[in-house]
């Protein structure tokens, strides 16, 4: 054994050893499954270009891009863990499952194929013929000569008639075609980015019947989907290094935003007092399936780390934060503002109705608070779903699916 493999097994094993303690930290376990999977196949045997020690680092890496865009990546470790994750809770046990992988790289079809064992199989698909090659051949040289590398547009059924376990996507989609679903057992899970609102959740999707309904979802970020299931993601510049993020459909004039981050900022605080495991993802799609329902644009803004540091803008996420525009206001959920170990919530405002706007944005957040800080249920439902048969909630209509977001209130501390 060289002491190249040395190194990369020691690596391997520490980077383990830090997702155990991050999911820990985040309340949640990462299955012994999982974490064995994680133990034995080699990520340097996936990023070949790369020093051993970039192959270990809890980062995307090998990023394709076209342009500015990245295209294609190996995904970060963290969150390859937390997928993996959904799907093992989701299916209680991989062994001898049949899983189709949706944007591939090699690494996460070789942690699935140690997790089905060798009486599951594993298909993994790209659009990109120059992914897809280079993914075969890291997992020959990793000794997955088993594994199904296909070249094909996925919005369509990859082998038709053939039926899966799990799909679990590694590219971000904007909407579920039919094809996912209908390749699903009638008990399989779908495992997906999904952006709603500008903002991205990996969901963990139940199959019942020709619906699918959320059981878990993450905080993720991926390279957007490509080829037929492709969808557009709109940026208006509103400051120097400040953009807003207008995913679905919203029609907005650059010239009635310009400067606004210029005028006075007014600010409101719910005045709560909550803990840091709290899930803040969750109260951002809370936030825009309320703010939705009322007149204005919901929208995510962005921020580069120079904007911030400048003082100009202080969301709490930079790379989307929960936002809306109405009669020239711009107001969104600001950084958090701690007191010894707990924190409040708040909004900034910018524009001729700040203050209303901020204190409107900060009542959703206490009725939130107030609620038990549920957490989404997502119910994904044919397009063509008469409005009568959806269940309740915020509907997002998208081209081939309706979606619903709903939050049942909870007795406060309820996991």
């Amino acid at each position: 054994m060289t002491l190249g493999t040395l190194d990369g097994e020691s690596l391997r094993h520490a980077l383990v050893d830090k997702l155990v303690a991050d999911q820990d930290a985040k309340g949640l376990v990462l299955p012994a499954a999982v974490e064995a999977a994680m133990r034995t196949v080699p990520r340097e045997l996936f990023t070949p270009s790369l020093p051993v020690q970039e192959a270990y680092a809890d980062a995307a890496v090998l990023k394709k891009r076209r342009g500015e865009e990245v295209v294609s990546s190996v995904s970060a470790p963290f969150l390859i863990a937390e997928m993996l994750a959904q799907a093992v809770n989701s299916l209680r046990d991989l062994e001898g499952r049949h899983v189709l992988e949706i944007g591939s790289g090699g690494y996460n079809a070789a942690l699935l194929r140690e997790l089905v064992g060798p009486t599951g199989s594993v298909t993994t698909v790209d659009i990109d013929p120059e992914v897809t090659g280079r993914a075969g051949a890291c997992l020959a040289a990793a000794g997955y000569h088993d594994v199904t590398v296909v070249c094909a547009d996925a919005e369509h059924p990859v082998v038709p008639g053939r039926r899966y376990d799990l799909v679990i996507v590694t590219v971000g989609a904007w909407d579920i075609p039919p094809a996912w679903r209908n390749q699903l057992t009638e008990d399989g899970v779908l495992v997906v980015p999904l952006r709603t609102f500008g903002m991205t959740r990996s969901w963990e999707l139940q199959r019942d019947g020709d619906r699918l309904v959320s059981a878990s979802n993450r905080m993720c970020g991926f390279v957007s989907m490509q080829g037929d299931g492709a969808h557009e993601m709109r940026y208006i510049d509103i400051a120097e290094g400040v953009h807003l993020r207008l995913d679905e459909g919203q029609q907005i004039d650059p010239t009635t935003i310009a400067g606004l981050l210029t005028l006075p900022r007014e600010e409101a605080w719910a005045g709560v007092s909550l803990p840091p495991r709290t899930k803040l993802a969750d109260l951002n799609l809370w936030l825009a399936t309320r703010l939705r329902s009322e007149p204005g644009d919901v929208v995510a803004l962005t921020a580069q780390e120079a904007a911030i540091k400048a003082g100009g803008v202080t969301p709490s996420w930079q790379f989307g934060t929960p936002a809306t525009l109405r009669n020239g206001t711009l107001v969104y959920r600001s950084t958090l503002r701690w007191t010894d170990r707990l924190f409040d919530l708040g909004a900034y405002a910018h524009g001729p109705e700040a203050a209303l706007a901020a204190g409107r944005m900060v009542e959703h957040m206490r009725a939130w608070v107030d609620a038990g800080g549920p957490p989404p249920v997502l119910h994904v439902l044919p397009a063509q779903t008469p409005d009568g048969d959806l269940p309740a909630g915020a509907v997002l209509d998208k081209r081939h699916s309706r979606l619903v977001l709903a939050f049942t209130p909870q007795e406060k501390g309820t996991p």
